[in-house]
């Protein structure tokens, strides 16, 4: 018998739990299929069939659950309304599964996260494990040795971030979102721009959550977006070690055109605004990373 195959689109929920998933899946013994990094052609699928009003960041997911729709039999798409009353998430995180339902003919392996209401992480896991035929034993103790491993990796991510904050490069802080950094199409290329001006890049998401979700007060005592949060935590964490702050975000992310207009006004660092709708042609983003890495050399001279 043909082992169950489960998707896992590389895009947003990857950034957050994909480690997680793979390690649980591959636990109870089923083959996973994580699509690819982003391409053009990826992002062309999802153009093709998203609404115009769509973030650039889900126009991409939903390109990556075309290219998987008929290669698993389930993909993978987690409802996620709240991790508790003041640690909401963006709307795309609850409405994701529905879009996609509607969207597509693939069958999707879902699970709530609304701490809110006592919809935790391990419960969700807990009936995925239950829907896939496992028995509760077997499903906690792939639950646990995963959770475990990934929480190894992203201590391990941590500490090589903050010796970042050692270094004699101009340092910048780049703000954002996991699923905008660290994907092929949309943060990938700024960061390797960047590398090659050598500058030292300090990644935002890469601090204890724990920290930076309190030091977010510092900014702005209202938040209750739990990424933003985190995300502009790292700020007062790390201002004076550093020389910049780059903004990096997707048109028309609600969030954070909100929450990184707010800090901007804030902050005493040279800072960038980098906003993302067409991904075609990095000519623009090029000298305008050149004129910004430019200001801050001057600036760290100055002030020598």
């Amino acid at each position: 018998m043909d082992k169950i195959r489960i998707g896992i689109p590389r895009s947003i929920h990857y950034y957050y739990y994909g480690d997680l998933w793979r390690c649980f899946f591959e636990k109870l013994g089923l083959d996973v299929i994580i699509s690819p990094k982003t391409n053009r052609e990826i992002m062309e699928r999802g153009m093709q069939v998203a609404n115009d009003e769509m973030c650039l960041s889900m126009k991409n997911f939903l390109g990556h659950i075309s290219y998987l729709q008929d290669k698993c039999d389930y993909i993978i798409i987690p409802r996620i309304d709240n991790y508790g009353v003041q640690n909401q998430t963006c709307t795309n995180f609850l409405a994701i599964y529905d879009i996609v339902k509607n969207m597509f003919p693939s069958s999707i392996l879902s699970y709530n996260i609304d701490v809110a209401h006592h919809e935790t992480e391990e419960k969700g896991f807990m009936e995925m494990g239950k829907q896939l035929g496992f028995t509760k034993k077997e499903t906690q103790q792939a639950y646990l040795n995963a959770k475990a491993s990934v929480q190894n990796k992203k201590q391990s991510l941590i500490q090589q971030n903050l010796k970042k904050l050692n270094s004699s490069k101009e340092k910048v802080l780049l703000v954002g979102h996991p699923y905008n950094v660290y994907d092929e199409y949309i943060g990938r290329p700024i960061i390797s721009f960047l590398e090659k001006l050598n500058v030292e890049v300090i990644y935002s998401d890469l601090f204890y959550s724990s920290i930076t979700g309190k030091m977010s007060k510092q900014l702005s005592s209202e938040l209750y977006w739990k990424f933003n949060k985190e995300s502009i935590g790292a700020i007062p964490v790390v201002k004076d070690q550093i020389d910049g702050i780059i903004f990096l975000s997707t048109f028309p992310c609600g969030p954070d055109s909100l929450v990184n207009e707010l800090v901007m006004r804030k902050i005493e660092l040279p800072y960038l605004n980098l906003i993302l709708d067409d991904v075609d042609g990095m000519a623009g983003f090029e000298t305008r990373l050149e004129s910004f890495v430019d200001i801050i050399q001057e600036r760290k001279r100055k002030y020598a």
